[in-house]
C-alpha cells in the first residue's frame, strides 16, 4: 500500500490546477505513472500481480479513462480513482464463473456485479468515466454501471472514503496476474454532464439496496420477465440505477402469461437477442410439457433454469392454480386439494431438472392463501424441502407474492438450502426486492445462504416425461 504521506504530497499538487500539471480538458493522453511498486511497465503494457501498485502522474476530477485488460484465470486487480488520504472509488477486474465473487466492472461496495461481460485470457475493452456526480463503467462497449452519487450518500464507516472528490488513478494487483494496455485518459471540464444519465439518483438515506451493497451482500433478482411494457433497455437502465443485478428469463413452454418460446429455435433467437446486455440469462419452464419441447443442449446455454408448481396436472387436466376458473375441486375439501398440490410439487421438482423452485409454496389466492399456515403444515413443508435438499435446488423468495413464509425460509436455512430472490414482474413497474430484504433480516440470511449458477446441479439430471406428454 502507498504511504499516507506520499499520497498527501501527490494530492497537494492538484491544488495548482490542471493547467499547471500540463493537462488540458478534452485532450486525450496516455496515462503516465508517478510511482511504481512491484509492478511492470513496458511501453504501454502494465502488469500487476499480488500487491503490485502504480500511481498516476496527475490528479483528475472529471475524466474518461479507456484501455484494455487481460486477466489470468482466477486473477483479480482493481483500478482506483479519486485516490487521496483514505479516499477513492474502486473498480474491480475479475472474471470467471458466477460463483458469488464480484465481477469485472463492479464499483466495489456501491454497485457490485455478479456476472462479467468479459472472459479470462482474452483482451477486453473497458472505460471508466466521471462526469460531475455520475460514474459510468463499460466493459466491451456495454455500460454495466451508471451510478449518480446523491447529495446525501450512505456509507459504512469502513467505506466512508468511497465518494467523489479528486485525486490520482491507482492500479492495484490483488491475486494472480492482470495486464492493462493502451491506457488513455481524457480530462473533462468541471460540470460535464453524462447525457445518458436520465434517471433520478436513489435516496440513499432510506435505500436498503445500498446498505446490502456496503456489506457485499449479493443483490440479484433472478426472476425478471420482459413483458408488460418492460423492454431489455428499460431493464438495463433500472438495474444500473437501483443497484440490483437482474436475471432476465423468458418462459419456455406453454400456457403462461406474456412472451412464450415454443421450441429450440425460438429459445436460441431469444438468447442471442438478450445476451448482449449485462443480465444473468435464465429460462423458466412454463406448463409441464417443456421437458419434451426443448433439448437439454439448448437449455444449457442459459445460466440457470427455474420452474414452479403454479401449473399442475390434476386428474389428467392441466390446471393453472393461479386462475380461479382452473381450480377444479371435484368434491374435494381444501385440505385434500392441498395434498394434490404438494404431490404435484414433489413430482415436478423430482422429474423436471431445475436450478430454482420459483413462486415457492404458492397456493390459490382467492380461496386458500389467507390461511397459508393452515395448509402449509410442517409435514407438507418437509416433503418439499426434502426434494430441494436431495437435488440441490434453490428456494426462491418472492417479493411479489410474499412467499414462502418466514417460518418456511427458516426451516430451509436450517437444512442448508440456498435461496434466490425473484420478483416475477407483470409489467415495467415493479419493486426492489422488499420482501426478500425483509427476509434477510427476519431470518438471519447471510451471503453464504445465497445460490449462484456455479452451484447448479441440473445439468447432471435427466428430464423425466412423467406425464407421458411425449408419447403419440
Amino acid at each position: 500500500m502507498i504511504m499516507k504521506t506520499i499520497l498527501r504530497m501527490l494530492c497537494a499538487v492538484a491544488v495548482l490546477g490542471m493547467a499547471a500539471c500540463g493537462v488540458r480538458y478534452g485532450v486525450t493522453h496516455p496515462l503516465k505513472w508517478h510511482e511504481m511498486n512491484d509492478a511492470s511497465v513496458v511501453g504501454d503494457l502494465v502488469t500487476v500481480s499480488d500487491g503490485g501498485e502504480l500511481v498516476s502522474e496527475h490528479s483528475y476530477t472529471d475524466f474518461i479513462l479507456t484501455g484494455q485488460a487481460f486477466t489470468e484465470p482466477d486473477a483479480s486487480a482493481s483500478v482506483w480513482f479519486h485516490v487521496g488520504d483514505n479516499s477513492g472509488y474502486e473498480v474491480l477486474f475479475h472474471n470467471g464463473p458466477m460463483d458469488g465473487q464480484r465481477m469485472t466492472g463492479s464499483l466495489a461496495t456501491v454497485r457490485n456485479l455478479y456476472k462479467s461481460m468479459a472472459a479470462d485470457t482474452t483482451w477486453f475493452d473497458f472505460s471508466i468515466s466521471v462526469r460531475s456526480r455520475n460514474i459510468t463503467i463499460a466493459v466491451n462497449g456495454v455500460d454495466v454501471v451508471c451510478y449518480t452519487e446523491p447529495g446525501q450518500i450512505f456509507r459504512t464507516e469502513e467505506n466512508a472514503g468511497r465518494r467523489l472528490s479528486s485525486g490520482r488513478i491507482v492500479i492495484r494487483g490483488d491475486k494472480g496476474t492482470v495486464k492493462f494496455r493502451g491506457l488513455e485518459v481524457t480530462p473533462l471540464a468541471p460540470g460535464t454532464v453524462n447525457p445518458c444519465d436520465t434517471m433520478p439518483p436513489v435516496d440513499e438515506t432510506v435505500d436498503q439496496i445500498i446498505r446490502l451493497q456496503q456489506r457485499n451482500f449479493p443483490v440479484i433478482d433472478y426472476h425478471v420477465h420482459l413483458k408488460g411494457g418492460l423492454t431489455k433497455e428499460m431493464a438495463h437502465a433500472k438495474s444500473m440505477n437501483y443497484g440490483i443485478n437482474y436475471g432476465v428469463a423468458p418462459n419456455v413452454g406453454e400456457g403462461g402469461v406474456g412472451r412464450m418460446l415454443a421450441d429450440d429455435a425460438e429459445a436460441i433467437d431469444y438468447f442471442n437477442e438478450v445476451s448482449a446486455h449485462p443480465f444473468l440469462m435464465g429460462a423458466q419452464g412454463e406448463g409441464r410439457r417443456w421437458i419434451v419441447q426443448f433439448s437439454p443442449e439448448v437449455l444449457d446455454r442459459f445460466d440457470y433454469f427455474f420452474t414452479d408448481a403454479m401449473t399442475v396436472v390434476d386428474r389428467g387436466r392441466i390446471s393453472r392454480i393461479y386462475r380461479p376458473e382452473e381450480v377444479y375441486w371435484d368434491g374435494r375439501s381444501k385440505q385434500q386439494y392441498m395434498d394434490m398440490i404438494v404431490d404435484q410439487t414433489v413430482k415436478i421438482l423430482t422429474n423436471e431438472p431445475a436450478d430454482i423452485y420459483a413462486n415457492a409454496t404458492y397456493i390459490p389466492e382467492d380461496s386458500m392463501n389467507d390461511d397459508y399456515a393452515l395448509y402449509w403444515t410442517d409435514g407438507r413443508v418437509d416433503r418439499v424441502l426434502d426434494v430441494l435438499q436431495e437435488y440441490g435446488i434453490a428456494l426462491e423468495i418472492s417479493p411479489r407474492y410474499r412467499i414462502p413464509s418466514f417460518d418456511v425460509i427458516r426451516k430451509a436455512k436450517d437444512r442448508g438450502i440456498k435461496f434466490t430472490f425473484g420478483t416475477n414482474n407483470v409489467d415495467a413497474d415493479f419493486g426492489r426486492c422488499e420482501y426478500a430484504i425483509q427476509a434477510i433480516e427476519e431470518c438471519g440470511l447471510t451471503p453464504d445462504d445465497i445460490w449462484f449458477p456455479s452451484m447448479g446441479t441440473r445439468k447432471g439430471r435427466k428430464a423425466v416425461d412423467y406425464n407421458n406428454f411425449g408419447r403419440k
